[in-house]
Formats: C-alpha cells, sequence, structure tokens
C-alpha cells in the first residue's frame, strides 16, 4: 500500500523557517514527480510547488518563491520543503502529491493526483 507520510509541521513565528520532508513508500520513486499543495481554512487547495521525477525542474507557486526550496533524496524515497521567511499567510495544511512522469504544469493543475498524504498543520504566528 502506498503512503505518503509528511513529518514536520508545526507552530513557527513569522520570520522563521521550517523544513518539511515527505516520505513515499512508492516502488519507482524516481519515476514520480513530487508537489506540495496547501490548503487554508476558507481558502481553496493551492499548488504551492514541486520537483520532477529527475530533479531537473522545479516550480514555485509566486506567493512563496524566493522563500521555498524543493528538494529530493531518491535513495531515501524522500523530498523536502524547506520554508524560510515564514509569513502568517503561510498558515494552512500542507500536503505532498505524487503522479508518475508528469510535468510540474499538470500535476498543478490536476484536482487529484495519483497519490497524496493526510498533510501536516503549519501555522505561522504574527
Amino acid at each position: 500500500q502506498v503512503q505518503l507520510v509528511e513529518p514536520g509541521g508545526g507552530l513557527v513565528q513569522a520570520g522563521g523557517s521550517l523544513r518539511l520532508s515527505c516520505a513515499a513508500s512508492i516502488r519507482s520513486f524516481s519515476t514520480y514527480t513530487m508537489g506540495w499543495f496547501r490548503q487554508a481554512p476558507g481558502k481553496e487547495r493551492e499548488f504551492v510547488g514541486g520537483i520532477n521525477w529527475s530533479g531537473t525542474s522545479l516550480y514555485y507557486a509566486d506567493s512563496v518563491k524566493g522563500r521555498v526550496t524543493f528538494s529530493r533524496d531518491n535513495g531515501k524515497n524522500t523530498v523536502y520543503l524547506q520554508m524560510n521567511s515564514l509569513k502568517p499567510e503561510d498558515t494552512a495544511v500542507y500536503s505532498c502529491a505524487a503522479d508518475r512522469f508528469t510535468d510540474l504544469q499538470t500535476m498543478g493543475a490536476r484536482t487529484s493526483n495519483d497519490y497524496w498524504g493526510q498533510g501536516t498543520q503549519v501555522t505561522v504566528s504574527s
């Protein structure tokens, strides 16, 4: 059974940093584009961005560009989301998702993905 597990959420002050990880129990992990979505209360799901299966292409939403870095370790079946200069508006449930051999634009436009995690709460206090 495929699982995506995202530990690493929590409460952080504005201006602080947080690193989320997503461990995937997926066979052929290196063939999956990995992305991050977030959803704040009362708001639509937002594609934060992601990294393609080969690690050669990344996408960052305008709302996080310059403050967020994606990386992946195919040896550990894990993808990371490093967030810096956090703002209260970054408060949301963050979920990782996996789509096989999918470009990032397509991933961001999808309403459902091949696999997705349960999500982890990130709360940024002002």
